[in-house]
């Protein structure tokens, strides 16, 4: 008997291990992933509140009642993408798998106290139970920005308009990126002309499997949307290919298509024309372009990616568009809803594509530097540090054991501005000297008069 491969014991040692790596689908961040983050983070803040929004939160936990709601609901995404469990007491909870629920519900809490309309964004952290890819993990941030209380077509055009601004603030250019718009009445009213133009009807649920449907049409192949067709017009091969043939027109995509629309048809044309006139150019209709959540009721829009020779990559950056009764479902008077979602993940992958990210922006850099030379002026060094920072100025102690000229270059490195070095005749004098990393420049004084030099140097 081999002992070493029946021991108990090592065998108990060796199931002890843990892996170092995430759970798949999510992600560590260590500080250079981090400095990405949050400059991601700092952006979205910045455009959201330069167009009046204010930020909000939630619990990553809501109650799965939330999801499976009526008017609320993906059908893929609560069957099959949900993170969802039963508590402690027998609850049965899921981690968000999106924002637009929940501001909904915080909106119908206190719908009668808020002053409408109401601009509010959040930059949630979400959970999806799908198979990791590009631009697609199974934890994510994103930015949720949404205005309540008003049922203006310049909402609609507001929030686009913001969405625009959100990639022009990361230095994007109009022509790395394009707008593409729909209408969930047009979009009906479509389906419902071509099927009285063959003396049929559809039902609502056709017409809403259609819009689930279509919202794959770019992911699937010609013989897989035919079969998808057929399924929901009940092998109906007249009406098939009709719908397929004016998917695939592209003489369709414009004017023609307002044709079929009534009311839904001109809000779409004045959405685009306004966005024209205000000076966003690569902004377009197509009925493509659908979204895959059940509780969109007018405009609908998504931002794409566009390549070096201007054709779209299929990478979709920002999705969004108007729900008029998602608060319906707490009961009350609805209210009218415009907003929209970018995740991080894609964002990150948008600006590493276009070299956006700023340089060493994993090194932002200390203001100051204390550098003591040995062991014995550690205390010190600290006590100092702590006066500078007292003062507002960010201030690390190197406590580690390189010689000087070396904790120098690492505070160069790191965009340190300032480093006072600490030795014998600083750890028994009363006066410092504090460096000038970039331009060489040397100031000798007290504690309160290096603080004076700072103050002027910011």
């Amino acid at each position: 008997m081999n002992e070493q491969q029946n021991n108990p014991d090592q065998e108990d040692k060796a199931s002890e291990k843990l892996a170092t790596t995430a759970y798949k689908g999510v992600r560590d961040f260590y500080p250079a992933d981090m400095a990405v983050q949050q400059y991601i983070f700092d952006t979205w803040s910045k455009t959201a509140e330069s167009f009046g929004f204010r930020r909000y939160d939630t619990s990553i936990l809501e109650p799965s009642a939330l999801y499976k709601a009526k008017g609320a609901q993906n059908e893929e995404m609560v069957n099959e993408q949900t993170y969802t469990f039963t508590d402690r007491g027998d609850r049965e909870v899921t981690l968000r798998p999106e924002m637009t629920p929940s501001v909904a519900r915080l909106i119908a809490a206190r719908a009668r106290e808020l002053a409408f309309p109401v601009r509010w964004y959040s930059i949630p952290n979400l959970f999806r139970y799908e198979r990791p890819q590009r631009g697609r993990l199974r934890e994510h941030w994103q930015l949720n920005c949404d205005i309540f209380g008003s049922d203006a077509l310049a909402v609609d055009v507001e929030v686009i308009l913001l969405a625009q601004q959100v990639l022009l603030d990361f230095g994007a250019k109009p022509e790395q990126f394009v707008i593409k718009l729909n209408h969930k009445v047009t979009y009906a009213n479509t389906i419902k002309g071509i099927a009285e133009g063959l003396g049929k009807t559809v039902s609502e649920e056709q017409i809403a499997e259609l819009s689930r449907l279509t919202d794959k049409f770019h992911k699937l192949s010609e013989s897989d949307y035919r079969s998808a067709l057929l399924a929901i017009f009940i092998q109906d091969t007249i009406m098939v290919e009709k719908i397929n043939n004016f998917f695939r027109s592209t003489a369709m995509k414009n004017t023609t298509y307002y044709d079929w629309a009534f009311g839904g048809g001109l809000e779409l044309e004045h959405i685009e024309n306004s966005l024209k006139e205000l000076n966003v150019k690569n902004v377009s209709v197509d009925p493509t372009l659908m979204r895959g959540f059940d509780y969109y009721t007018g405009t609908i829009f998504e931002i794409f990616e566009v390549d070096a020779d201007g054709n779209s990559t299929g990478r979709s950056l920002i999705g969004g568009g108007r729900y008029d009764n998602l608060t319906q479902m707490f009961g009350g008077e609805p209210v009218s809803g415009v907003g929209f979602g970018m995740g991080d993940v894609t964002m990150r992958d948008f600006l590493e594509t276009h070299d956006l990210l700023p340089d060493n922006i994993d090194k932002a850099g200390m203001t100051l530097a204390i550098l003591p030379e040995s062991a014995e002026q550690h205390l010190f060094a600290e006590q100092t540090a702590l006066a500078f920072r007292k003062a507002d100025h960010s201030t690390i102690v190197d406590l580690s054991t390189k010689n000087i000229s070396k904790k120098i270059n690492s505070a160069t490195e790191n965009n340190t501005r300032f480093v006072i070095v600490v030795g014998e005749r600083e750890f028994n004098g009363n006066e410092l000297t504090l460096k000038n990393l970039l331009s060489k420049e040397e100031t000798i004084g007290t504690v309160d008069q290096l603080l004076e030099t700072l103050s002027s140097e910011a």
